[in-house]
């Protein structure tokens, strides 16, 4: 997975959707990557799923007909993903992957150890105790560890991939399609930033 070509696609949409015509401090931009968290949380709580099979060929999802260029495509994306744990685990991902882009960070490839780890850590853990823990990395890793913002974004990209993985979620997959559907929406989303 090249993680630094989604950072670029991902920064590009944003820059084009007008989320970076002024300056947001870091802290600004890690609290709207917190409340994506949050709001995978909820869906949690609500038991709210994507409803996408793990093979989706020949189905709704396959490639040939679940494309952005596809008029149902929004619809279908709405109806089927938006707002579920998945959805706003990519969203936080995007989050991190537009900061990232935003202030020329490399994404470091992640090893299937490191992977494996990640997930390892979500073992005893419930799914907002791995949310929580994934939210406070930025000011653990600065003061225990000193990390710089980089060290603290990929940490977090890790984490995110992590839980996934230990949900055995698609992430990949979730971020793509949401980076479709972001590409076809309004300026700001309708958001004020």
């Amino acid at each position: 997975m090249n993680l630094n070509e989604l950072r670029d696609r991902a920064y590009k949409t944003a820059c084009d959707h007008g989320f970076h015509d002024e300056e947001l401090s870091n802290e600004h931009c890690l609290c709207l990557v917190i409340s994506e968290l949050m709001e995978a949380v909820e869906a949690d709580r609500k038991g709210r799923f994507a409803k996408v099979p793990v093979d989706k060929k020949d189905t709704i999802f396959d490639e040939r007909t679940f494309h952005y260029q596809n008029k149902y495509f929004a619809e279908n994306f709405e109806a089927y993903i938006k707002d579920c744990v998945e959805d706003e685990l990519a969203d936080a991902a995007i989050r991190l992957l537009d900061l990232c882009g935003l202030r020329k960070i490399d994404i470091e490839d992640f090893t299937e150890e490191m992977l494996y780890g990640a997930e390892e850590s979500c073992n005893d853990e419930t799914f907002t105790e791995s949310v929580y823990a994934i939210s406070t990395i930025p000011i653990r890793y600065e003061y225990e560890y000193d990390y710089p913002l980089g060290g603290q974004l990929n940490s977090m990209l890790l984490a995110i991939f992590g839980l996934a993985k230990h949900l055995d979620i698609d992430l990949i997959w979730h971020i793509n399609q949401k980076m479709r559907y972001n590409e076809l929406r309004e300026n700001k989303h309708g958001k004020k930033y």
